[in-house]
């Protein structure tokens, strides 16, 4: 039998819309891109969303609305893909990058309290897995060291305090506490890249909590100066009669996202309820089938928080790295894909030539080292994931 890790789960409503947006003439950023940014807000119980290329982008214009750059200094964690960390670098802040807790894919908050100082300007805690972080602890700290905050702009002058930037890459539909992602950070930033819950093949989206003193309106307009140039109209006005004219009002950069890519989220995001749904039914049979003391599972719901379930991810329990990297291997000559989430920035030579060194963050190579992600998408069958269960308790 072979089981993918994570085919995109495409539909004849995607392809329709697709085929739709082809021949309305439209395909570059327009009617159906503002459309899908209308409907995410709405996901997500906020006024506004920008809609760009992905949640890279989406985090590298956030910190650019924001003003962070060089002399500022932006914490994430060492547990994460790169793209939480090189954001920070690509504006010229300082990553200031700290462990997870122990036994926990998410970020220290001790640590994260630790590694403030006046030069902290935002963090990026990262919701993996799906997974939301613990973000009454995050406003907590933030609030407490308020007094350390030295705002440099107007916009940081009005948020008063270190902003909370999440990436979400991997939590668009989950809630923690009542409130849905989106709604709890003071920005978030979420991916749609083909691996994704909710796919625009590639592409991501940014939403915001209202801030008091500051247009949303304004907001917006920012990232969309920010994602296409420093244009002050973009095509969709630009095409309207006698509105040819434009300014270029600051050099910017090019990050927008198409009508071709919103008209599959627009499709996709009709599908959601149903696909976190089934994705909510192979974990919990995941779950049950993997009942062993020998495997540690992600835990995606409780009481207080309700998991995307985005990725699957498993612990081989006193198992060390060439174990795991074994059980893979075994795995895959058996039809099944798995993959690690993640290789901790620290391990990689970027990161490495930057004076990070992984020594540094003990409990996040514990988490790395014998860790597995398996197959877990929308496609997947009841006889895939038994035959994964079965596999890897035969193999471990």
């Amino acid at each position: 039998m072979k089981v993918e890790f994570s085919p995109p789960d495409i539909s004849q409503r995607e392809i329709d819309e697709v085929v739709d947006t082809l021949k309305s003439g439209w395909i570059t950023t327009g009617p159906k891109t503002k459309l899908f940014e209308k409907n995410i807000a709405d996901f997500c119980n906020v006024d506004r969303a920008v809609c760009l290329n992905s949640a890279t982008a989406s985090m590298e214009m956030t910190l650019r609305l924001l003003g962070i750059g060089k002399g500022d200094e932006v914490i994430t964690t060492a547990y994460t893909y790169s793209a939480s960390a090189s954001v920070i670098h690509h504006v010229g802040a300082k990553i200031v990058m700290v462990d997870t807790l122990e036994n926990s894919y998410h970020i220290d908050y001790e640590s994260l309290e630790k590694a403030i100082t006046s030069k902290t300007k935002a963090m990026i805690p990262v919701d993996v897995g799906g997974v939301m972080c613990d973000y009454d602890k995050i406003f907590e700290i933030v609030n407490r060291k308020r007094d350390l905050f030295n705002p440099s702009n107007e916009l940081q002058e009005r948020m008063g305090r270190i902003t909370v930037i999440a990436d979400a890459a991997h939590s668009l539909g989950a809630v923690y506490k009542g409130n849905v992602s989106g709604e709890v950070a003071d920005f978030t930033c979420f991916s749609m890249h083909a691996v994704k819950n909710l796919t625009t093949a590639e592409g991501g989206a940014v939403v915001w909590r209202d801030i008091e003193g500051v247009s949303n309106e304004d907001i917006y307009s920012e990232y969309m100066l920010l994602s296409l140039h420093g244009q002050s109209k973009d095509a969709l006005e630009k095409s309207k009669v006698g509105q040819w004219e434009y300014d270029i009002v600051a050099p910017n950069y090019k990050c927008n996202m198409t009508d071709i890519m919103a008209s599959i989220g627009l499709a996709q995001l009709e599908r959601y309820p149903d696909l976190l749904k089934k994705r909510k039914e192979l974990i919990m049979m995941y779950d049950e089938l993997l009942n062993s003391d020998r495997v540690q599972k992600v835990k995606h719901f409780s009481d207080e928080y309700k998991s995307s379930g985005h990725l699957y991810m498993v612990r081989l329990i006193d198992k060390d790295e060439d174990f795991r990297n074994h059980i893979i291997t075994e795995m895959a000559r058996k039809g099944i894909s798995t993959n690690v989430h993640y290789k901790p920035l620290p391990l990689h030579t970027a990161y490495k030539d930057l004076g990070f060194q992984i020594e540094g963050f003990p409990n996040a190579f514990k988490m790395y080292e014998n860790e597995i992600t398996l197959p877990l998408h929308t496609k997947m069958t009841t006889e895939q994931v038994k035959y994964v269960c079965q596999t890897l308790l035969s193999l471990i």
